[in-house]
């Protein structure tokens, strides 16, 4: 197995020092007793840096502390590394589960997630994580095209893969009762030991596929390509060993899965629900004592959105942090959410291809609500034209990232995207500030010319986000024959107001250019998203 090089070293032992008061507030120094410790350092030789190795790590460390609570109750950090030990196990004796194969996982949020997880970092399997809305053709093209040895799946999407013809072995991580092959079936059993790997597996991850089918973005776990995102999280959110964090987003996507691995590294309290319910999660907080939140923002949104009466029956004094990501943050969003719950809210941006790129604290969403923050550490965040040139603060061009995260190439076949001195393009336009943070001002692709003017949606989009009636919102292009393309919008408003077209015109035009102002308005219950909140702009027309 390979160790770190000198240069890693040097660059890690910097790191550390740099953020050291952090790190040792955060309890993550703390003394340890020498057989902890060897027996720590044991797991990092048998699977290095993998879910297993951070599970076995943390069940030696605080082996008593929950690790995860969901709606069947709770389990330790040793009940959980037992559970995936006997679990590995077993995928190993019965279904050949090992290095050089793959395992395919549907699950929604419940501790058979992080068994099954666990699970495959003990066998050196690769992970392909599924997202659970998957409809039945794509998930058929996946499975062919990433050669799956065995699925984990919860039992509502079993057929599914029926109808995807996957014709392997099929486990299931939560069920009703009465099957035969599932997680429990499988760790009540008695297998012989797997054999240790002799490297890490790969975890893929799905991009969103808002655009077409999903593509699969491949990552050898690696120590020191997590590192700088870890130490920078730890120290600008204070976070502390042995607290309670709830993860709202699915842990399929990048965004609950870095969290769920800061999770286990620090001991925390995973607290799950399947479903996202916007009034269980501020029980949850208060019951559990959560300090750390998870939420993309159409949650924040319908957290919000509850009675006032509702939101304030929970105490949840106990919130140091919540931390939106995996979906554009408005001005007007951040700001609605602070006046609420107070200083507590951070803003992250990246992409499964590029990885996490910045974190905005409670200070920059103060300063600067529309902000999504400045690089974490070891990434290197530019704003370049299209002469590949780095722009001055306020110029909109490409938002290019250049990390040890970046990713080399789709699963499946697909190259990645071309690179621009060395840093990868993340497919946005945005604009940094003169204090050098970074502000996303929409897609490429999504950039809107209307009669001669570029338009970008996202602008205009938080403006209308702004207005007292208004919930969400959404604005896109659609053709004209004589502006080349026109604006028009989506809205869902506020219970309990109304508001109408003339009038949200009337407002735009006091804020924004006339070429701006959308020509029509569409009036929605609610808008199509994906599972991770993105907004699904191919299905407003």
């Amino acid at each position: 197995m390979s160790r770190l090089s000198l240069g890693e070293q040097a660059a890690a032992a910097r790191l550390a020092l740099t953020n050291a008061p952090a790190l040792l507030r955060s309890g993550l120094l703390a003394p340890a007793r020498p057989s902890t410790l060897a027996r720590m350092a044991g797991s990092w030789w048998n699977w290095r840096a993998s879910p297993a190795t951070l599970c076995a790590a943390a069940a030696a460390r605080w082996p008593g502390e929950v690790a995860v609570i969901d709606e069947l109750g709770q389990l330790t950090y040793g009940e959980l590394d037992r559970r995936a030990a006997a679990l590995a196990d077993g995928l190993a004796a019965e279904s050949g589960i090992g290095q050089g194969t793959a395992v395919a996982m549907m699950c929604r949020n419940h501790r058979g997630f992080l068994e099954a997880a666990v699970a495959a970092g003990r066998l050196g399997a690769d992970l392909l994580l599924l997202n659970t809305e998957l409809p039945a053709r794509a998930l058929a093209q996946l499975v062919a095209k990433h050669d799956i040895s065995a699925v984990i799946c919860d039992e509502e999407f079993g057929r599914a893969f029926e109808a995807a013809e996957f014709a392997g072995p099929l486990v299931l991580s939560w069920h009703e009762g009465g099957s035969e092959h599932t997680i429990d079936s499988l760790v009540r059993k008695s297998a012989p030991q797997a054999p240790r790997p002799h490297a890490p597996g790969k975890v893929v991850i799905l991009t969103s596929g808002t655009t077409g089918v999903p593509k699969g973005v491949p990552r050898t776990p690696s120590a020191m390509d997590t590192m700088g995102i870890g130490v920078t999280v730890i120290a600008r959110m204070s976070l502390r060993t042995k607290e309670a964090m709830v993860i709202a987003p699915p842990l399929f996507h990048g965004f609950g899965l870095a969290f769920l691995a800061m999770a286990m590294l620090m001991g925390h309290t995973v607290v799950l629900r399947r479903k996202f319910d916007p009034e269980a999660l501020l029980a949850d907080i208060e019951r559990h004592r959560v300090t750390t939140m998870l939420a993309v923002p159409a949650m924040l949104q319908r957290i919000l959105q509850l009675p006032q009466n509702e939101r304030e029956r929970y105490d949840t004094s106990s919130l140091r942090a919540a931390f939106s990501g995996a979906a554009p943050l408005s001005p007007a969003l951040a700001s609605r959410f602070t006046a609420v719950f107070g200083q507590v809210l951070y803003n992250g941006y990246g992409s499964s291809e590029a990885g996490v790129a910045t974190v905005a604290d409670p200070a920059d969403l103060a300063a600067a609500p529309g902000t999504v923050g400045r690089p974490v550490s070891g990434v290197d965040v530019r704003v370049l034209g299209s002469d590949g040139e780095e722009l001055p603060p306020g110029a909109i061009g490409r938002v290019c990232v250049g990390s040890s995260l970046t990713f080399e190439g789709y699963s499946g076949g697909g190259p990645k995207p071309e690179l621009t001195r060395g840093l990868m393009p993340t497919g946005d336009l945005g604009h940094r500030d003169a204090d050098g943070r970074i502000f996303i001002d929409g897609r490429e692709d999504d950039m809107i010319v209307s009669g001669g003017e570029n338009i970008f949606p996202q602008e205009v989009e938080h403006v209308l986000a702004g207005h007292d009636a208004i919930s969400e919102v959404a604005v896109v292009g659609v053709a004209d024959e004589e502006f080349g393309q026109r604006l028009k919008a989506f809205v869902v408003t506020r219970p309990g107001s109304e508001v109408s077209a003339d009038e949200l015109k009337d407002y735009l035009r006091e804020h924004l250019a006339r070429y701006m102002v959308p020509k029509e308005f569409v009036f929605l219950a609610e808008l199509p998203r994906n599972a991770t909140g993105k907004l699904l702009r191919s299905k407003l027309t």
